[in-house]
């Protein structure tokens, strides 16, 4: 347990923003609730009993005040392409670590780019993707990478069983579909390339039980920006279940619903890592259930880890940059099951 220090949400009031509020309580800190809304801060402030500070990102002072006397900010508001840069720059202004759960490719390029030199200059930490896109798949992959320094090939598929979008899902999509003029983005030849061309429908050998399933063969996500950012690796490619990007591309598929006293779905997923060096293959494996839900102890996790002192490196880091990796992912026992094999 903490010792009550104070970490700001940005968005706390969205699906992911609540279990995050949850997850920092029961480890505890003293969430502040912060974000555009200020109705829903309110009927959030009313059902948890959290301090709530509205704040836009077009007003830095109310960036600012809604920051005072925290510890770290986390930011659960997307789409992240808007929000993100105000909210880091409060941060720096702060002084403060900066954490988000922001899956848009495009917006986590943008912080790279943006601020890299910037917060390594000021000692600042900033960890874009903190959440299952993005951080556990870098996570993952830094595990099974082990010991190499490099790799030819980074293969990271997805075995959702469905995936039922927030809201915040479907507009974040739709701002990265804007941004890339609907074009396909993939990371190949050490690059992110966009392409015109459907993604193809391959086949993925999934460990038992799942076992062999369709997969859309190139349905990037942001692990394409995490995973190079820190280790020579090409080629990353990701792959997702049919079932899930079908229930994700239909205008009509319903917001997840809760079937625990945790509020989470009944959404499982099964992570499953291939990385491949010449004739040389190593694996890691993941299962655990609602990628919603269990974003909320890997950025808290993270959190705890960067105000404790158990980071490794400052600057825009991703996951498996400034974490231990295998370390990390033991942390997460009690939310998700992993295993290596080398």
């Amino acid at each position: 347990m903490r010792s009550g220090q104070t970490v700001a949400v940005f968005g706390a009031y969205g699906h992911t923003g609540r279990f995050v509020v949850a997850e920092l309580a029961e480890r505890g800190f003293l969430p502040v609730l912060t974000g555009r809304d200020a109705e829903k801060l309110k009927s959030l402030t009313y059902e948890t009993g959290w301090e709530a500070r509205s704040a836009s990102v077009d007003d830095p002072s109310a960036l600012d005040r809604a920051l005072a006397g925290a510890a770290a900010v986390i930011n659960c508001a997307g789409p992240f392409a808007t929000t993100a840069g105000p909210v880091i720059e409060a941060a720096l202004r702060a002084g403060i670590p900066y954490l988000d759960v922001a899956a848009e490719i495009e917006a986590n390029v943008d912080t790279f780019a943006h601020f890299a030199g910037r917060a390594r200059d000021a000692g600042a930490v900033i960890v874009p993707a903190m959440a299952f896109f993005g951080g556990f798949g870098d996570l993952l992959t830094t595990a099974a990478m082990g010991d190499w320094t490099e790799a030819d090939e980074a293969h990271i598929a997805y075995g959702l069983n469905s995936w039922h979008p927030t809201a915040g899902t479907r507009s974040a999509g739709a701002v990265s579909r804007q941004r890339r003029g609907g074009r396909r983005i993939v990371f190949t030849g050490g690059r992110l390339q966009h392409r015109e061309d459907a993604p193809p429908t391959l086949e993925w050998a999934f460990p038992d039980p799942m076992g062999a399933r369709a997969v859309i063969g190139e349905f990037t996500m942001a692990d394409v920006v995490t995973v190079p950012s820190h280790l020579s690796v090409p080629e990353v490619r990701t792959y997702m279940t049919v079932e899930a990007a079908q229930d994700i591309a239909a205008p009509d598929t319903p917001t997840p619903a809760a079937v625990d006293d945790q509020g989470r779905s009944s959404q499982t997923f099964l992570v499953d890592v291939v990385v491949r060096s010449g004739d040389d293959e190593r694996r890691a494996v993941a299962r655990g259930q609602d990628i919603y839900a269990v974003t909320a102890p890997l950025v808290v996790e993270a959190v705890d880890r960067v105000l404790t002192g158990r980071s490794k490196a400052v600057g825009v880091v991703s996951a498996g940059e400034i974490f231990d990796a295998p370390d990390f992912l033991r942390a997460l026992s009690p939310h998700i099951t992993v295993e290596l094999r080398p």
